[in-house]
């Protein structure tokens, strides 16, 4: 690529997952290749909100939404390198490159596979998110865990049986001395964030449910160990680059072909199942987002 700061152009719209992941793959790059990321958002009504920066040298998309946008931009920004993160569905001809997650089991003359999916950890930025609520996590008397809560999908469900054994299993942790820090999200059912609000009569539990800044970030760089709903991509990915054991919280339901997602954290010895103890173990911290950064940039420069 040029010697100037590249720009990279990160379009989503406006769903937390999808935009993180876009934008997280962004910054990666940028961090590789010295470059500077702007945002381009998606609105709900279609329209789309451009930075203020002409002429990408590279663009990188992620969602539905975001496909129509690369047709149009394909147009407008001729020499740009388009990528898009997750599987495109029928549309690979439209992108340099595609990276897919491995569970996606895309094969494809321009697609990367990894791991989860993109995200915006760096060892620095869990460092600073956790000075920012040090005054608030220091209340929480270690051991602490951290508790992170999805929702119900397509395959998975939150039935009263396991919104009951979630609250169960987060008033034991609390019962073997541990501090709690929960976090649910959007798609967290009602009955569960009400159940999970009462551990706060605990003063070792902060319950953050969506209200004032969110502490997510801080909480994985908190914890001595994570526990995860089986149903987010995303959330499994973020606590496995923590290099912290992480517990994964069964739903009802099929998960289909996220088992392989399960499978690949289980054989890098990431994740385990929740049995009714609290163990200790370490492994490599997964960084799938740099790597794939890395692999871009060098493809990239080969077509310079």
């Amino acid at each position: 690529m040029s010697e100037q700061a590249v720009e990279i152009w990160a379009v989503a719209d406006t769903r937390r997952g999808v935009e993180n992941q876009a934008i997280g793959l962004a910054e990666a790059l940028s961090r590789v290749l010295g470059g500077k990321v702007h945002r381009a958002v998606i609105r709900d009504d279609g329209y789309v909100t451009l930075p203020d920066a002409d002429n990408p040298a590279i663009w990188i998309g992620c969602g539905r939404p975001a496909i129509a946008v690369a047709r149009q931009h394909r147009k407008s920004y001729p020499d740009a390198r388009f990528v898009y993160v997750q599987d495109p569905r029928g549309h690979y001809g439209q992108f340099d490159a595609i990276v897919a997650p491995q569970h996606d089991r895309l094969s494809k003359p321009n697609s990367l596979s990894m791991i989860g999916s993109p995200n915006r950890l760096t060892p620095e930025r869990l460092a600073a998110e956790k000075a920012r609520f040090d005054d608030r996590i220091a209340q929480l008397p270690g051991p602490r865990a951290a508790v992170l809560i999805g929702g119900p999908n397509k395959r998975l469900k939150m039935s009263p049986a396991v919104t009951a054994a979630i609250a169960q299993r987060c008033q034991w942790v609390l019962e073997q001395g541990h501090s709690l820090m929960v976090s649910t999200s959007r798609r967290t059912p009602l009955p569960l964030r009400q159940l999970l609000a009462g551990l706060e009569e605990n003063e070792r539990c902060w319950v953050y449910d969506g209200e004032g800044e969110n502490p997510y970030f801080s909480f994985l760089a908190a914890a001595d160990r994570i526990f995860v709903t089986e149903d987010s991509t995303n959330m499994l990915t973020e606590a496995a680059f923590t290099g912290k054991p992480v517990y994964s919280l069964p739903l009802d339901g099929n998960p289909g072909k996220f088992r392989l997602l399960h499978a690949a954290l289980e054989a890098k010895g990431i994740l385990r199942p929740f049995l009714g103890r609290l163990d200790d173990w370490t492994y490599v911290p997964l960084d799938e987002t740099t790597r794939i950064a890395t692999l871009l940039a060098r493809q990239f420069s080969r077509i310079e």
